[in-house]
C-alpha cells in the first residue's frame, strides 16, 4: 500500500470509527432516559443496565455502518478537497477513480464483515437484550410466551398448547386438528390430551390421557387413550421458542429454517423472505453509500462541516424512506421478496454511478 493509500484510508477509518462512537453513545443516552423509570420499576441494578446496554450496542453499531460511512466518505473528501489537496492529487495525475480505490476497498471489507456481523453476532446479542428487556422492561412479551400457543403444523394440521414446559419437553391442554387435503373447512379429526411429552429415543412427540375423534362423512369415531404416539410432527421442543422469536433474534440459518417450515404450514413466507434477504443486502449499503457520497464531496463547496453532517443524514433518511416503502410492498406480496431487499441499494447505486459520471475527474 502506497503512502497516498495509508493517508486516505487513515482519514476515512479514523472518522468512521469516530462517527460510529458518538452514535451509539446519543443512541445510548436516549435510549436509557426513555426506559429508565422502567429499569427503576423493574429493580434493575447498575450491572444489568450496563449488560442490556452492552447488549444493545451491536444493534446500534449494525444500523449505523452505513450512516458512518457515508459521513466519513463525506467529511473525509470534504476535507481534503477543501484544503486543496484533492487538487494537488488530481494536479499530480491521481483522477477521482484512483482517489476512490482505497475507500471502496474498505468499504466492500466492511460490508463482508457486516454480513457476519448481521447474520450471527447481532441475532445472539438481541436474544440476550429481549431476555432483559422482558425480565426488567416488561417489553416484547408478547413473543415468547409459555402458554395459548398456536402452532400450524402443516398446511392441514394445528396444534393448540395450553402450557409448554421447554425444560421438560412438556405439553399440557393439547388439542390436534386435522384437516381434510381437499378442503381446508372440513375437520377430519381431533386430538385432545391432557399432556403431550417429547420422546427424544423416537424423535416423536406422545399424546397422554385423552380422547381422538374422527370424522367420516356423517359418522363419528370416538377413542380415548392412555398414551397415543402421534408420530412426528415438524416440530420439536427447542422449536417452540425459536418459532416465536422476533426476526432480528434469528441468525441466517434459524431464519432459512424458520421460513422452510412456514412454507410447509402453507404459510404466505413474503414477509419473513424479505427480512432474509435484508440481512444480506443491507450491509452492502455501505459501499453504495461510499460510491455515491466520494464524488458528491469532491467538489469545492464553501459549506461548513454542518452542512456536510446535514447532507448526510438527509441522503440516510432517502434511503430507509426507499427501504421502508419498498419493503411495505414486498411484506404484501407485490414485489419478489429478493428483488425487494435489493430494490434501495440499486437505486442508490445508480444515484451514485450517475454523480460519477458528472462530476469532475
Amino acid at each position: 500500500m502506497k503512502i497516498f493509500d495509508r493517508y486516505i484510508v487513515k482519514q476515512f477509518l479514523i472518522t468512521t470509527l469516530f462517527a460510529i462512537f458518538a452514535i451509539v453513545i446519543i443512541f445510548v443516552i436516549i435510549d436509557l432516559m426513555e426506559n429508565l423509570d422502567d429499569f427503576i420499576d423493574g429493580n434493575a441494578d447498575v450491572f444489568l443496565v450496563v449488560q442490556y446496554y452492552i447488549y444493545f450496542m451491536p444493534e446500534i453499531i449494525k444500523l449505523m455502518i452505513p450512516v458512518a460511512m457515508l459521513l466519513s466518505a463525506l467529511f473525509t473528501t470534504g476535507r481534503l478537497s477543501a484544503l486543496n489537496e484533492l487538487t494537488a492529487m488530481k494536479a499530480a495525475g491521481l483522477s477521482l477513480y484512483r482517489y476512490m480505490i482505497p475507500l471502496l476497498i474498505v468499504a466492500f471489507l466492511v460490508s463482508v464483515f457486516s454480513i457476519y456481523f448481521n447474520g450471527w453476532v447481532v441475532p445472539y446479542t438481541n436474544k440476550q437484550k429481549y431476555s432483559l428487556a422482558r425480565t426488567y422492561l416488561h417489553k416484547y412479551l408478547s413473543y415468547i410466551s409459555k402458554s395459548n400457543i398456536f402452532i400450524q403444523d402443516t398446511e392441514n394440521r394445528i396444534v393448540s398448547i395450553g402450557y409448554f414446559d421447554e425444560s421438560r419437553g412438556l405439553a399440557t391442554n393439547v388439542t390436534i386438528e386435522d384437516f381434510s387435503e381437499d378442503d381446508l373447512t372440513v375437520v377430519k379429526a381431533t386430538y385432545s390430551a391432557k399432556q403431550m411429552q417429547w420422546d427424544d429415543y423416537t424423535q416423536s412427540w406422545n399424546l397422554m390421557n385423552g380422547n381422538v375423534r374422527i370424522f367420516k362423512g356423517e359418522q363419528e369415531d370416538y377413542k380415548t387413550f392412555t398414551i397415543l404416539n402421534i408420530g412426528r410432527l415438524n416440530f420439536k421442543p427447542d422449536d417452540v421458542k425459536k418459532k416465536q422469536q422476533r426476526p432480528d433474534e434469528m441468525s441466517y440459518e434459524e431464519m432459512k429454517e424458520f421460513i422452510e417450515n412456514q412454507k410447509r404450514a402453507g404459510q404466505d413466507v413474503s414477509r419473513w423472505e424479505v427480512d432474509f434477504y435484508s440481512k444480506i443486502s443491507f450491509p452492502f449499503a455501505s459501499l453504495i453509500v461510499v460510491l455515491f457520497g466520494v464524488p458528491f464531496s469532491s467538489i469545492k463547496r464553501r459549506s461548513g462541516v454542518g452542512v456536510e453532517f446535514g447532507i448526510a443524514v438527509g441522503i440516510s433518511f432517502l434511503y430507509m424512506i426507499f427501504l421502508k416503502i419498498s419493503q411495505a410492498f414486498g411484506y404484501n406480496g407485490d414485489l419478489n421478496p429478493l428483488f425487494t431487499a435489493w430494490l434501495a441499494n440499486l437505486i442508490f447505486l445508480l444515484a451514485g454511478i450517475y454523480v460519477l459520471i458528472r462530476v469532475p475527474k
